[in-house]
């Protein structure tokens, strides 16, 4: 069982499947419950995109299945939710 509640990854893509089909493709597993898919960077072959994924359930294993089969690769995990409940991120006096 996952408890991850949210993943955020930085993703290459090519430029097909576009972005509205690998959003809807995430969107379609089970436990999760929204994604978020943004352009960060396009190049002739290749664009670079954040993906945030919400849900109560999500499988990391089932993410990356999805975005391999999309042709795409993660580059990174930039941020990873996990337990009973989403816990935001606060500011701190060292953030300033």
């Amino acid at each position: 069982m996952s408890d991850i509640k949210r993943l955020v990854l930085d993703v290459l893509k090519p430029h097909n499947p576009s972005i509205i089909e690998v959003s809807r493709r995430l969107s379609a597993l089970e436990g999760v419950a929204g994604v978020n898919c943004a352009l960060d960077e396009v190049d002739q072959e290749t664009e670079t995109i954040k993906i945030t994924i919400d849900g109560p359930q999500i499988n990391f294993d089932n993410v990356d299945k999805v975005i391999k089969d999309c042709g795409a690769v993660i580059h990174s995990v930039d941020s990873v939710s996990t337990g009973k409940k989403l816990v935001e991120e606060v500011e701190t006096p060292q953030d300033r």
